[in-house]
């Protein structure tokens, strides 16, 4: 159970896995909002503070996450805005009784205002430098953004584990139409990136110019991945921010507008695994009492109804041309 191995994330282990990096809390562990790691912020004896991260067991292998680490490295030694964990012993990816953990140092600062267009530029700008230098970055060791592991591993897993429960509601009809819509689409056909993956305002701090954070969901994907997560309100206002952003954006990297297709796709993929997400940590006592709501049936009826408006949206023609696959 996932759960279990959290369990035995004590403070005691905690303290020690900082000792073996020479670090020795003055204050107490401060739990930060993480589901899917363990985050605590504490300030040390040198006065500094310092966030330390405990991956969840079983995510990520080492090789894995040392990755994400060595792009964090590449991107500052490209002067893109990213927080770089702290290296002790030549390494920033250590172990401590079968945990993997790392530790940042602690930046101040305020989340990213998405309604304020110079500060949505500015994010444009930073995600621009980002995408401008890490076609030269290959992610080996993630899983690759194909269909095998985007559409299809995850409607295997729902139709097998049917977290919706009985219903009337014909799920198997609407995945099966869904699987083939995003199979066949050209958003698997694009060049591919390494990429942030979970670009959103949580991921990102404001300290006079953005500071993207957070690489854990880091992969190799198409450039529209890091950048249809900041849009919000309705069409009219998307629309405003997606220029806004591109503006930035391409004042360090050219957009390929043939992406603009690949928003609704891309949303429809992030529904789908975020449900397998959820139904896969319910062992997790975390995740019950932040989302108690999973297990209704009014849950499952809006989902079964976003989901037909989804595959409804990839229906539509588009006037742009496609990717050759």
């Amino acid at each position: 159970m996932q759960n279990a191995f959290f369990q035995t994330l004590t403070p005691e282990l905690i303290l020690s896995a900082l000792a073996a990096l020479k670090l020795y809390p003055e204050s107490g562990l401060t739990p930060l909002n993480s589901y899917e790691n363990r985050v605590y912020l504490f300030q040390a004896e040198d006065r500094q503070r310092y966030v330390i991260k405990f991956y969840r067991p079983q995510r990520w292998n080492g090789q894995q996450l040392q990755e994400e680490h060595a792009l964090t490295q590449f991107l500052l030694v490209h002067d893109v805005p990213v927080l770089a964990p702290v290296v002790h012993q030549g390494t920033s990816l250590h172990q401590f009784d079968g945990f993997y953990y790392a530790v940042w140092p602690y930046r101040p600062g305020r989340a990213v205002e998405l309604d304020n267009l110079s500060q949505l530029e500015a994010v444009g700008q930073a995600l621009g430098r980002w995408h401008a230098c890490s076609s030269a970055f290959n992610l080996s060791h993630r899983p690759a953004f194909n269909t095998v592991n985007r559409v299809q591993t995850p409607l295997q897993y729902l139709r097998q584990h049917r977290p919706w429960g009985t219903t009337a509601l014909p799920w198997d009809e609407l995945l099966t139409r869904l699987q083939s819509q995003l199979e066949q689409h050209e958003l698997f056909c694009a060049p591919q990136l390494a990429l942030h993956g979970d670009c959103h305002a949580g991921n990102i701090l404001w300290r006079d110019e953005p500071v993207l954070l957070d690489l854990d969901d880091c992969v190799m994907g198409p450039a529209m991945q890091d950048i249809w997560m900041l849009l919000s309100g309705d069409q009219q206002e998307q629309r405003q921010q997606l220029y806004t952003i591109l503006d930035g954006y391409e004042t360090f990297c050219e957009f390929d507008e043939r992406q603009l297709g690949f928003i609704e796709p891309l949303r429809t993929l992030r529904m789908l695994n975020y449900l397998v997400w959820l139904h896969q940590r319910w062992d997790d006592l975390a995740f019950p009492q932040a989302f108690p709501w999973f297990n209704q049936q009014e849950y499952w009826q809006n989902q079964y109804r976003i989901l037909q408006e989804q595959a409804q949206l990839l229906e539509r023609p588009s006037n742009i041309t496609n990717y050759n696959c």
